[in-house]
């Protein structure tokens, strides 16, 4: 496909199924095969899921990394969604893929049937990985990737040495800037929060309980968003603790679907 003018071949995980479909938007470092245990769970039985390696990530491809920010994948989660014939659908989104996600959301209210934000940014004070390209800048890309990798794998939280150990291998060193500069924009200029607490489907914020203190927390449970609390975790629930991720959508979906 083509997104902007930039030439996209993007790797992707569906199955088809009777109910509605579960549209996954993976985080920054992390790919589509985040998501692919869904199949391994039997709550999820008869919905089909797409999941997606977005452009820069994984084993898709893009022929311009300069151009990729969240606008960007926006516009190629709106292409995806329609060579894959997706109307309507649950969003799944994390992190990065969170804030894509509360774009989408926002852009296309009526196709969004419910929203699971899996620590994506709507504050400032998401912006604790992207923010990187501020405070520690250098001008050769795989200088500040590099640095970036081993700031990760030195962090006080779980699951920071797994993740950052895969990094490079899932990440084009190219595409960080654009993103992490986006993100940053966004978090500080867009009215993330009015955005999220806008939306009318049904919407579950989860986050890791090493980030309990999320000073946002008690004001979005008061405007009607679900909590999802993960035990022993930090920023990422399906490296530390995958059941209780996927245990919590299951009963969101149930509370809400039946």
């Amino acid at each position: 496909m083509t997104v902007d003018g930039v030439e996209l071949d993007i790797a992707a995980l569906h199955r088809s199924g009777s109910l509605a479909p579960i549209v996954f938007l993976h985080g920054f470092g992390s790919t589509k095969e985040d998501y692919a245990d869904i199949v391994r769970h039997a709550a999820f039985a008869g919905h089909p899921f797409l999941a997606y390696d977005a452009p820069g990530c994984g084993e898709s491809e893009c022929d311009d990394l300069s151009k990729i920010s969240i606008p960007f994948l926006m516009q190629t989660a709106v292409q995806v969604l329609a060579q894959t014939g997706i109307d309507r659908f649950h969003l799944v989104g994390h992190s990065m893929g969170g804030l894509t996600a509360l774009m989408l959301a926002h852009h296309f209210p009526d196709r969004v049937l419910s929203f699971v934000d899996i620590e994506g940014n709507i504050a400032p004070e998401d912006c604790f990985l992207s923010r990187q390209i501020v405070d520690f800048p250098a001008e050769d890309p795989d200088a500040f990737f590099s640095a970036f990798i081993e700031r990760t794998r030195q962090a006080p939280a779980y699951a920071s040495a797994l993740y950052s150990a895969s990094l490079r291998h899932k990440v084009r060193a190219g595409a960080v800037r654009g993103i992490f500069q986006s993100m940053v924009d966004l978090s500080d200029n867009a009215s993330l929060m009015d955005k999220f607490l806008g939306l009318q489907c049904p919407r579950m914020f989860m986050y890791g309980e090493q980030n309990a203190a999320l000073s946002y927390l008690p004001h979005i449970q008061a405007h009607g968003v679900r909590l999802a609390p993960i035990a022993n975790c930090g920023h990422f629930p399906m490296y530390s603790n995958p059941v209780a991720m996927w245990q919590q959508i299951a009963d969101f979906y149930r509370s809400h679907f039946g």
